[in-house]
Protein backbone atom coordinates (compact mmCIF):
# COMPACT_ATOMS: atom_id res chain seq x y z
CA UNK A 1 0.00 0.00 0.00
CA UNK A 2 0.91 3.58 -0.92
CA UNK A 3 -0.84 6.71 0.65
CA UNK A 4 -2.46 8.40 -2.30
CA UNK A 5 -4.49 12.23 -1.23
CA UNK A 6 -8.11 11.33 -1.25
CA UNK A 7 -10.93 13.92 -2.71
CA UNK A 8 -12.63 15.92 -0.95
CA UNK A 9 -14.86 19.14 -0.31
CA UNK A 10 -15.28 22.20 2.05
CA UNK A 11 -17.10 20.38 4.85
CA UNK A 12 -19.34 23.65 4.77
CA UNK A 13 -20.80 23.18 1.88
CA UNK A 14 -21.93 19.49 3.08
CA UNK A 15 -23.18 21.62 6.12
CA UNK A 16 -25.27 23.60 4.18
CA UNK A 17 -25.93 20.73 2.13
CA UNK A 18 -27.47 19.10 5.55
CA UNK A 19 -29.37 21.92 6.55
CA UNK A 20 -31.26 22.11 2.97
CA UNK A 21 -31.86 18.91 3.20
CA UNK A 22 -33.52 18.96 6.76
CA UNK A 23 -35.17 21.88 5.87
CA UNK A 24 -36.78 20.37 2.72
CA UNK A 25 -37.64 17.34 5.09
CA UNK A 26 -39.14 19.95 7.54
CA UNK A 27 -41.28 21.83 5.03
CA UNK A 28 -42.29 18.92 2.82
CA UNK A 29 -43.71 16.87 6.57
CA UNK A 30 -45.21 20.16 7.33
CA UNK A 31 -47.46 20.40 3.73
CA UNK A 32 -47.98 16.86 4.15
CA UNK A 33 -49.44 16.79 6.90
CA UNK A 34 -52.10 19.42 5.82
CA UNK A 35 -53.16 17.40 2.78
CA UNK A 36 -56.31 15.35 3.44
CA UNK A 37 -54.68 11.95 4.31
CA UNK A 38 -54.33 9.12 1.66
CA UNK A 39 -54.24 11.50 -1.13
CA UNK A 40 -51.86 11.72 -3.63
CA UNK A 41 -49.97 15.35 -2.84
CA UNK A 42 -49.96 13.58 1.09
CA UNK A 43 -48.99 10.11 0.10
CA UNK A 44 -45.69 12.13 -2.15
CA UNK A 45 -44.88 14.89 0.15
CA UNK A 46 -45.07 11.93 2.96
CA UNK A 47 -42.18 10.25 0.50
CA UNK A 48 -39.87 13.28 -0.09
CA UNK A 49 -39.96 14.04 3.49
CA UNK A 50 -38.64 10.72 4.91
CA UNK A 51 -36.47 10.98 1.82
CA UNK A 52 -34.59 14.35 2.63
CA UNK A 53 -34.44 13.17 5.61
CA UNK A 54 -32.33 9.91 4.67
CA UNK A 55 -30.07 11.81 2.21
CA UNK A 56 -29.69 14.57 5.11
CA UNK A 57 -28.47 11.93 7.60
CA UNK A 58 -25.88 10.67 4.74
CA UNK A 59 -24.88 13.88 3.97
CA UNK A 60 -24.32 14.14 8.12
CA UNK A 61 -21.58 10.95 7.57
CA UNK A 62 -19.84 12.40 4.88
CA UNK A 63 -18.61 15.41 7.66
CA UNK A 64 -15.07 15.01 9.20
CA UNK A 65 -12.73 17.46 10.97
CA UNK A 66 -9.12 16.71 10.52
CA UNK A 67 -6.91 18.30 13.43
CA UNK A 68 -2.88 19.57 12.57
CA UNK A 69 -0.65 16.62 12.37
CA UNK A 70 -2.75 14.47 11.79
CA UNK A 71 -4.57 12.27 8.70
CA UNK A 72 -7.90 10.48 8.35
CA UNK A 73 -7.63 6.99 5.92
CA UNK A 74 -10.88 6.78 4.33
CA UNK A 75 -12.06 3.47 3.07
CA UNK A 76 -15.05 2.82 1.47
CA UNK A 77 -16.61 -0.17 1.90
CA UNK A 78 -13.21 -2.32 2.36
CA UNK A 79 -11.71 -0.19 -0.89
CA UNK A 80 -8.90 2.39 0.28
CA UNK A 81 -10.11 6.26 -0.93
CA UNK A 82 -6.86 7.88 0.63
CA UNK A 83 -5.97 9.83 2.86
CA UNK A 84 -7.38 13.50 4.00
CA UNK A 85 -4.00 15.76 5.50
CA UNK A 86 -5.33 19.06 5.05
CA UNK A 87 -6.41 20.42 7.92
CA UNK A 88 -9.78 21.59 8.37
CA UNK A 89 -13.72 20.67 7.96
CA UNK A 90 -13.92 18.39 5.21
CA UNK A 91 -17.14 16.66 2.81
CA UNK A 92 -15.78 13.15 1.93
CA UNK A 93 -17.75 10.36 0.14
CA UNK A 94 -20.86 9.17 2.47
CA UNK A 95 -20.33 6.18 4.49
CA UNK A 96 -16.78 5.97 4.48
CA UNK A 97 -14.53 5.19 7.24
CA UNK A 98 -12.47 7.72 8.23
CA UNK A 99 -9.26 6.15 10.38
CA UNK A 100 -7.18 8.63 12.24
CA UNK A 101 -3.67 8.60 12.16
CA UNK A 102 -0.94 10.85 14.43
CA UNK A 103 1.46 12.41 12.06
CA UNK A 104 3.07 13.71 15.48
CA UNK A 105 6.50 13.08 15.98
CA UNK A 106 7.07 10.76 19.49
CA UNK A 107 9.22 9.06 21.93
CA UNK A 108 9.46 5.72 22.37
CA UNK A 109 11.84 4.61 25.51
CA UNK A 110 12.33 1.25 25.76
CA UNK A 111 12.75 -1.29 28.41
CA UNK A 112 16.06 -1.84 30.68
CA UNK A 113 16.78 -4.61 28.25
CA UNK A 114 19.46 -7.51 29.76
CA UNK A 115 21.47 -9.01 26.77
CA UNK A 116 25.13 -10.49 25.87
CA UNK A 117 27.43 -8.00 24.35
CA UNK A 118 29.85 -9.33 21.70
CA UNK A 119 32.67 -10.63 24.26
CA UNK A 120 30.00 -12.48 25.96
CA UNK A 121 28.99 -10.36 28.91
CA UNK A 122 26.06 -9.82 30.47
CA UNK A 123 24.89 -6.34 30.27
CA UNK A 124 21.94 -3.75 30.62
CA UNK A 125 20.81 -1.94 27.93
CA UNK A 126 18.25 0.72 27.32
CA UNK A 127 17.51 3.59 24.17
CA UNK A 128 14.81 6.29 22.87
CA UNK A 129 13.69 6.50 19.93
CA UNK A 130 12.16 9.52 18.22
CA UNK A 131 9.81 8.40 15.07
CA UNK A 132 6.88 9.74 13.16
CA UNK A 133 3.95 8.21 10.72
CA UNK A 134 5.39 9.34 7.08
CA UNK A 135 2.92 7.34 5.25
CA UNK A 136 -0.29 6.41 6.69
CA UNK A 137 -1.49 3.98 4.42
CA UNK A 138 1.45 1.44 5.43
CA UNK A 139 0.64 2.14 9.30
CA UNK A 140 -2.83 1.11 8.69
CA UNK A 141 -3.01 -1.51 6.07
CA UNK A 142 0.65 -3.45 6.26
CA UNK A 143 0.77 -3.83 9.82
CA UNK A 144 -1.90 -5.04 12.43
CA UNK A 145 -0.59 -2.08 14.97
CA UNK A 146 2.29 0.31 13.75
CA UNK A 147 2.57 1.10 17.81
CA UNK A 148 3.35 -1.76 18.81
CA UNK A 149 5.20 -2.87 15.69
CA UNK A 150 7.81 -0.02 16.55
CA UNK A 151 8.28 -1.24 20.07
CA UNK A 152 8.69 -4.54 19.11
CA UNK A 153 10.86 -3.92 16.38
CA UNK A 154 12.77 -1.42 18.84
CA UNK A 155 13.68 -3.68 21.71
CA UNK A 156 14.38 -6.23 18.59
CA UNK A 157 16.90 -3.68 16.95
CA UNK A 158 18.23 -2.73 20.17
CA UNK A 159 19.43 -6.25 21.28
CA UNK A 160 21.18 -6.99 17.91
CA UNK A 161 23.19 -3.93 18.09
CA UNK A 162 24.30 -4.90 21.81
CA UNK A 163 24.98 -8.23 20.33
CA UNK A 164 27.46 -7.13 17.41
CA UNK A 165 30.01 -4.44 19.85
CA UNK A 166 31.54 -5.20 23.24
CA UNK A 167 30.56 -2.93 26.22
CA UNK A 168 34.19 -2.18 26.67
CA UNK A 169 37.86 -3.13 25.45
CA UNK A 170 40.79 -3.84 27.26
CA UNK A 171 42.88 -0.26 26.09
CA UNK A 172 46.51 -2.68 26.06
CA UNK A 173 44.50 -4.76 23.87
CA UNK A 174 43.08 -3.48 21.24
CA UNK A 175 41.99 0.36 20.72
CA UNK A 176 40.82 0.55 17.74
CA UNK A 177 37.14 -1.23 17.40
CA UNK A 178 34.14 0.20 18.73
CA UNK A 179 32.79 -0.36 21.66
CA UNK A 180 29.30 0.21 23.18
CA UNK A 181 30.62 2.52 25.89
CA UNK A 182 33.64 4.58 24.20
CA UNK A 183 31.77 4.62 20.59
CA UNK A 184 27.96 6.04 21.48
CA UNK A 185 27.74 8.19 18.37
CA UNK A 186 28.69 5.64 16.51
CA UNK A 187 26.21 2.82 17.89
CA UNK A 188 23.71 5.28 17.73
CA UNK A 189 23.56 5.66 13.96
CA UNK A 190 24.08 2.24 13.45
CA UNK A 191 20.38 1.60 15.49
CA UNK A 192 19.00 3.85 13.24
CA UNK A 193 19.91 2.47 10.10
CA UNK A 194 18.73 -0.76 11.00
CA UNK A 195 15.83 0.33 13.16
CA UNK A 196 14.85 2.60 9.65
CA UNK A 197 15.44 -0.82 7.69
CA UNK A 198 12.58 -2.56 9.92
CA UNK A 199 10.24 0.32 9.95
CA UNK A 200 9.77 1.31 6.49
CA UNK A 201 7.35 -1.07 5.75
CA UNK A 202 5.34 0.56 8.68
CA UNK A 203 5.30 3.74 6.72
CA UNK A 204 7.68 4.94 9.63
CA UNK A 205 10.50 7.55 9.64
CA UNK A 206 13.23 7.07 12.39
CA UNK A 207 14.45 10.41 13.45
CA UNK A 208 16.91 9.85 15.69
CA UNK A 209 18.02 7.14 18.81
CA UNK A 210 19.95 7.19 21.86
CA UNK A 211 21.67 5.34 23.98
CA UNK A 212 19.60 5.89 27.67
CA UNK A 213 21.01 3.46 29.83
CA UNK A 214 24.25 1.26 29.54
CA UNK A 215 25.79 -0.79 32.45
CA UNK A 216 27.26 -4.25 33.18
CA UNK A 217 24.43 -6.20 35.16
CA UNK A 218 24.41 -6.54 38.52
CA UNK A 219 26.14 -10.19 39.11
CA UNK A 220 29.47 -9.47 37.00
CA UNK A 221 29.30 -5.03 37.82
CA UNK A 222 31.82 -5.66 40.94
CA UNK A 223 34.16 -7.71 39.16
CA UNK A 224 33.89 -5.34 36.01
CA UNK A 225 34.80 -2.24 38.31
CA UNK A 226 37.52 -3.97 39.84
CA UNK A 227 38.59 -4.86 36.27
CA UNK A 228 38.59 -1.07 35.35
CA UNK A 229 40.15 -0.02 38.41
CA UNK A 230 43.34 -2.32 37.68
CA UNK A 231 43.61 -0.94 34.21
CA UNK A 232 44.06 2.70 35.43
CA UNK A 233 46.29 1.49 38.33
CA UNK A 234 48.31 -0.06 35.21
CA UNK A 235 48.11 2.94 32.77
CA UNK A 236 48.89 5.57 36.15
CA UNK A 237 52.28 3.17 36.32
CA UNK A 238 53.10 3.26 33.27
CA UNK A 239 53.16 6.76 32.73
CA UNK A 240 55.16 7.37 36.13
CA UNK A 241 57.88 4.46 35.00
CA UNK A 242 58.30 6.56 31.79
CA UNK A 243 58.71 9.64 33.15
CA UNK A 244 61.07 8.33 35.76
CA UNK A 245 63.34 6.41 32.87
CA UNK A 246 63.40 10.16 31.37
CA UNK A 247 64.22 11.98 34.21
CA UNK A 248 66.79 9.49 34.91
CA UNK A 249 68.37 9.28 31.23
CA UNK A 250 68.49 13.45 32.01
CA UNK A 251 70.09 13.36 35.02
CA UNK A 252 73.11 10.83 34.42
CA UNK A 253 73.19 12.88 30.55
CA UNK A 254 73.67 16.48 32.65
CA UNK A 255 76.31 14.58 34.77
CA UNK A 256 78.26 13.50 31.98
CA UNK A 257 77.77 16.82 30.17
CA UNK A 258 79.40 18.78 33.77
CA UNK A 259 82.68 16.13 33.42
CA UNK A 260 81.34 13.92 36.55
CA UNK A 261 82.56 10.68 35.48
CA UNK A 262 80.71 7.68 37.34
CA UNK A 263 81.43 3.91 36.93
CA UNK A 264 79.48 1.57 36.22
CA UNK A 265 78.68 0.18 40.11
CA UNK A 266 77.43 3.56 40.81
CA UNK A 267 75.72 4.46 37.71
CA UNK A 268 74.06 1.71 38.73
CA UNK A 269 73.07 2.71 42.48
CA UNK A 270 72.41 6.15 41.27
CA UNK A 271 69.73 4.47 38.77
CA UNK A 272 68.54 2.35 41.10
CA UNK A 273 68.01 4.81 43.75
CA UNK A 274 66.04 7.52 41.16
CA UNK A 275 64.05 5.19 40.12
CA UNK A 276 62.94 3.92 43.66
CA UNK A 277 62.22 7.42 44.69
CA UNK A 278 60.40 8.66 41.90
CA UNK A 279 58.42 5.23 41.06
CA UNK A 280 57.41 4.58 44.74
CA UNK A 281 53.95 5.32 45.97
CA UNK A 282 55.51 6.30 49.06
CA UNK A 283 57.78 9.80 49.98
CA UNK A 284 61.81 7.77 49.87
CA UNK A 285 63.32 7.84 53.00
CA UNK A 286 67.09 9.23 52.69
CA UNK A 287 69.93 6.82 54.26
CA UNK A 288 73.17 9.24 54.98
CA UNK A 289 76.14 7.04 54.19
CA UNK A 290 78.66 8.29 57.44
CA UNK A 291 81.51 6.07 56.75
CA UNK A 292 82.34 2.73 57.23
CA UNK A 293 83.48 0.88 60.82
CA UNK A 294 86.34 -1.27 60.79
CA UNK A 295 87.22 -3.90 63.06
Amino acid sequence: MNETKARYLNGFLGLLLFLALVAGAVWCGVTGASQETGSAANVLLVVAAVALALLALIALTSLTVVKPNEGKVLVFFGRYLGTALSAGFWFVVPFSEKKKVSLKVRNFNSQKLKVNDAEGNPIEIAAVVVFRVVDTAKAVFDVDDYESFVEIQSETAIRHIAARYPYDTLKEEDDSGITLRGNADEVAQELLKELQDRLTVAGVEVLETRLTHLAYSPEIAGAMLQRQQALAIVAARKKVVEGAVGMVEMALNQLQEKGIELDDERRAAMVNNLMVAMVSDRAATPVINTGTLYN
